[in-house]
């Protein structure tokens, strides 16, 4: 029986309003393909009612997502609805035909994999926002802003930080804090605000590719245990092409002048570098966890997560303390402003970073996995996987949904790709992973970073702006893979 193996990044998962190719592709496949059905569970439902019941669930439920910005709705409420009736439906049918454990078998199976991620991203994210909290990426931006470095040299470096920083980073957070910093830099410039935002959008989008951690789809590509922790860092070259091509290109079209620095002072809050140290650690462990004693990264990250109550129970009983020399120390000094930032000082507390963790992308992340689930019990991950890596040379079906990516989630096609469990070569699943990483750059609505800065720059970065920058970014997108085909050829006759 094939069974999804699960994973998650959270990267977060973006909004798509590109609902018609995505409908196609999926009618096409399902229904006209003309290939024999394979079933994945004891019952073939890929040509029953109920079978069609549930993918037109599944069709619809995702253009309510996709439709997300027009219908200002959360983009769980349709797929967890969907995967309630799709399961509801499976499990109506096994029980005529005498066969409910199977379906409560399938069911238990995929919620277990779902409940490994849900932890494991929980944790990463918890301790984003205690950095955030903590002010570490705003002493980042503080930094920044003081320079007062030139528009061509502001260019680069938002653009290889967002690049590094999403490699541990969900690229939303990475994006807009990119942005922020440009904004703040080039206030009324739009046009060099607009070509920065598509900057941290690709880089962003290729700095989580090669990262085990970078991208939810990397860690579920990880997770599954299709390629080793270390494997992913041979993508660094193609990531790496994939930001540069284009961003070479677009340098060339900067007005290359300096803004005035700006007087901007940010002190870090009590405990940031530490938080800082004990992510580090945590990921270490959840590495250790996996490669060395073959246990679940979510057992890592949880004993992380341990740590960082325990440090923000230190950081409360000492908090008075700590207030008390500051203020001694700062008043010997007759440093008035760090003196007065002491009355706005509040304990940390952990339950109030997991409370802000982003619970709509859980949650819609679990009606992915669990639709997904259970159309793959009914046959139709085994249908669809006969149809691309069958009748398709693994290496063009790899090409093809990278590109598909700029449309549909990624999150959900490669959980699609994983649950088919196609018969690759560790190539072809580094080659995957590319792919769906680096193809929602494609356009401004491909990928969750790009999706926000459109909101956080509106009316400056657009759609439309982006696409005017498509061919340029699809450059690097067909640079990227000849790349890898190039420098990772070894990798594909494992």
């Amino acid at each position: 029986m094939l069974t999804p193996s699960p994973t998650h990044r959270l990267r977060h998962s973006a909004r798509r309003p590109k609902f018609v190719v995505a409908a196609t592709f999926s009618i096409l496949l399902v229904l006209f393909s003309p290939l024999a059905y394979a079933s994945t569970g004891p019952l073939n439902l890929t040509t029953s009612i109920s079978g069609f019941i549930a993918v037109g669930l599944f069709i619809l439920a995702y253009g309510l997502v996709m439709a997300e910005e027009q219908l200002h709705m959360r983009k769980s409420k349709p797929v967890l609805v969907a995967a309630g009736i799709i399961w509801a439906v499976i499990g109506w049918v096994y029980v005529r035909a005498g066969l409910p454990d199977a379906a409560e078998s399938a069911f238990r199976e995929t919620l277990l994999e779902y409940c490994e991620l849900l932890l494991f991203l929980l944790v990463a994210m918890t301790y984003i926002n205690a950095m955030e909290e903590r002010r570490v990426f705003d002493k980042l931006r503080s930094w920044m802003v003081q320079k007062g470095f030139s528009y061509r040299t502001l260019f680069w470096i938002t653009g290889i930080l967002a690049f590094w920083i999403s490699t541990v980073a969900n690229n939303l957070t990475t994006a807009m804090l990119m942005c922020a910093v440009v904004s703040k830099v080039a206030e009324g410039d739009k046009k060099f605000i607009s070509l920065c935002c598509i900057n941290i959008v690709v880089a962003s989008n290729a700095g989580g590719a090669f990262s085990p951690f970078g991208d939810i789809t990397t860690l579920m590509v990880w997770q599954a245990g299709l390629v080793p922790f270390e494997g992913f860092f041979t993508l660094l070259g193609p990531s790496l092409v994939n930001y540069l091509v284009p961003a070479i290109i677009m340098s060339l079209f900067i007005n290359n002048r300096t803004p005035s620095p700006l007087d901007e002072s940010v002190w870090m809050k009590r405990g940031a570098r530490r938080i800082v140290l004990l992510f580090l650690l945590t990921v270490v462990i959840a590495v250790l966890c996996h490669t060395v004693l073959h246990l679940p990264p979510a057992l890592g990250m949880m004993t992380g997560l341990g740590f960082l109550q325990f440090f923000g129970y230190y950081l409360r009983r000492s908090l008075p303390r700590s207030i008390e020399r500051k203020r001694t120390r700062y008043s010997q000094r007759g440093d008035w402003r760090k003196l007065e930032s002491l009355g706005s000082v509040v304990p940390f507390d952990v339950f109030s970073r997991i409370a802000r963790s982003e619970w709509d992308t859980l949650l819609f992340f679990y009606g992915v996995v669990m639709c997904v689930g259970g159309l793959g019990f009914m046959g139709y991950l085994s249908l669809l996987s006969e149809t691309l890596y069958a009748g398709w040379n693994p290496t063009w079906a790899n090409i093809v949904l990278g590109l598909i990516s700029a449309v549909v989630d990624n999150i959900p096609v490669m959980f699609a790709v994983i649950s088919m469990s196609p018969d690759m070569s560790v190539g072809n699943w580094l080659l995957i992973t590319l792919t769906a990483g680096v193809g929602g750059s494609l356009l401004s609505v491909g990928s969750a970073a790009g999706v926000a800065l459109m909101g956080q720059a509106r009316g400056i970065y657009t759609f439309a702006g982006h696409l005017r920058w498509t061919p340029v970014i699809a450059l690097g997108y067909i640079a990227s893979v000849l790349t890898h085909l190039w420098l990772n050829a070894a990798s594909f006759s494992n």
